[in-house]
């Protein structure tokens, strides 16, 4: 697939100085670009990059995406804040890197009610938002007198949403799906007719029946979350509404395999992402190369509605990557590299309820990681007796047939060490991978002597940027981090029995 590369950033908006009421009317300085545009934004749970038709996967079959990509733009390097359901929603839906959301950083917790968030802000601005199924969470809202993605539409859907909007104002709603989040039907996919034999297998994973039929069961709800795209589109196609729609499809962390969600690895921080918008896209097809980041897209749906962006937010508009006509790099400097981190997915540590912290710098040559935490488990204890949360099991894993194979399988031979090793045994406080030579991120060259300069710069440059977005890992207080409350479960030990933790 060509690959094309814009050159300087074209003229997009005068600065904007709106107030937050209801049907501003879109007043960019640029008249070409049209007026406020609607916003479908679909989300899967735990789709990663690159399982889509159009990134070149020979069994995965996802024509909606591709459909997407093609009539609007792909992005090759798009990345979540946190490889972990609610921090990166939290991310997503307030523009700002989740290290800065004190609870929100942390999976199965909450949200202040005083951080903005882009749909009630398009609310406020004369939006009809609404969403389906899972886009916060998991966690609590209890102190929350709307939610934060507006109305819920599970009973009916999108359709049901269209329904009710009369069309005399713009719309922008999140759809959510379960698909592909674990459990899956064992041997869904290759009943399904996948071929197993012709997955492209992450190389963090041994090459057992076993593990190619849960890849292809994963593969099963890809396609089926695809389906649910599809007719959304032919929703809007029925309304004459495509071409006024700014298409958003992505998922919010990797896949639910071992090394991949919970890791700030590429398979569990890259995510897939196209971009449709048939009014305001002027060069449909393009692949793009330019970071981006999960904290870049509300500052993108609050500038599109001429809605003023928060000072708070740490993400970057994309408005000038979508309107450009020039191929290539269109921010070179500003999109060459991209931040992601962890904090608390599960408590899956023994004897304390900390999680894994992690920061982390990617940029096209190299992925340098900082472990905060090196003496805990980066996947979970497998000492599952003294867990702190009972029978916890390799806790930031989710259970699932490659999970019990490779532990099943640890001593089998070399390999199954190695692999069992890189997926769960602890890490140590920095990581450097040279993508260029190692795209799966499997050789550490932190220790390497010829790699030290390397590792000082992009170390540096790190600590730089969580300084300046205030990160209590580098500024104080990360404390909190471990200590605000839990308000899920963990994956168990298969041994676990309800009631024996008492």
């Amino acid at each position: 697939m060509k690959s094309h590369r814009p050159s300087l950033r074209s003229s997009l908006f005068c600065l904007f100085r709106l107030s937050l009421v209801p049907a501003i009317l879109f007043t960019g300085c640029n008249r070409s670009l049209p007026e406020r545009p609607n916003i479908l934004f679909a989300i899967a749970d735990d789709w990663g990059w690159p399982h889509a038709g159009i990134y070149g996967d020979p069994v995965v079959q996802t024509p909606a995406f591709d459909r997407v990509a093609e009539e609007g733009v792909l992005l090759n390097h798009a990345y979540v804040s946190a490889p972990s359901c609610t921090p990166s929603r939290n991310a997503l839906l307030t523009g700002q890197y989740h290290w800065r959301l004190g609870h929100g950083a942390n999976l199965w917790s909450t949200l202040d009610t005083s951080t903005p968030v882009f749909p009630i802000m398009l609310e406020d601005a004369g939006y009809k938002i609404g969403h389906y199924r899972k886009i916060w969470g998991p966690g609590k809202l209890d102190q929350w007198d709307r939610h934060p993605a507006g109305k819920n539409y599970d009973e009916g859907g999108f359709a049901a949403f269209l329904d009710e909007w009369t069309g005399d104002r713009p719309f922008c709603f999140l759809l959510g799906s379960s698909d592909p989040h674990r459990p899956y039907k064992e041997g869904s996919g290759v009943t399904s007719g996948m071929d197993p034999g012709k997955i492209r297998l992450f190389e963090c994973f041994p090459d057992a029946p076993e593990v190619r039929s849960d890849v292809a069961d994963y593969y099963y709800e890809v396609q089926r979350f695809d389906t649910l795209v599809a007719e959304a589109i032919r929703l809007l196609e029925l309304r004459g509404e495509l071409d006024n729609t700014i298409i958003v499809v992505t998922g919010d962390n990797g896949m639910p395999f071992p090394r991949c969600k919970a890791n700030n690895y590429d398979a569990g921080v890259r995510m897939p992402m196209a971009i449709r918008w048939g009014k305001g896209i002027r060069h449909p097809g393009r692949v793009l190369d330019d970071f981006v980041s999960f904290t870049d897209l509300a500052p993108t749906f609050l500038e599109l509605a001429g809605v003023e962006v928060p000072g708070v937010v740490t993400g970057k508009s994309m408005t000038g990557l979508l309107t450009s006509r020039i191929d290539g790099l269109v921010e070179r400097e500003n999109r060459s590299f991209v931040l992601h981190g962890k904090e608390r997915h599960v408590p899956g540590q023994e004897k304390h309820m900390g999680g894994y912290p992690v920061r982390a710098i990617r940029n096209h040559d190299f992925l340098y990681i900082r472990n905060f935490e090196p003496g805990r488990w980066p996947s979970g204890t497998p000492n599952y007796l003294n867990a702190a949360i009972p029978y916890c099991w390799l806790g930031d894993c989710d259970n699932g047939p490659t999970k019990t194979y490779m532990v099943e399988n640890q001593d089998r031979d070399e390999q199954h060490r190695i692999l069992y090793d890189l997926a769960f045994g602890k890490r140590p406080a920095e990581e450097l991978y040279d993508c260029r030579n190692d795209p799966a991120q499997l050789v550490n060259l932190a220790g390497d002597p010829e790699y030290a300069e390397v590792k000082e710069k992009l170390a540096a440059q790190l600590m730089e940027k969580l300084t300046a977005t205030n990160d209590p890992r580098v500024t104080g207080g990360w404390e909190k981090f471990d200590a605000y409350p839990y308000y899920g479960m963990g994956p168990r030990h298969p041994s676990y029995r309800p009631g024996e933790e008492k």
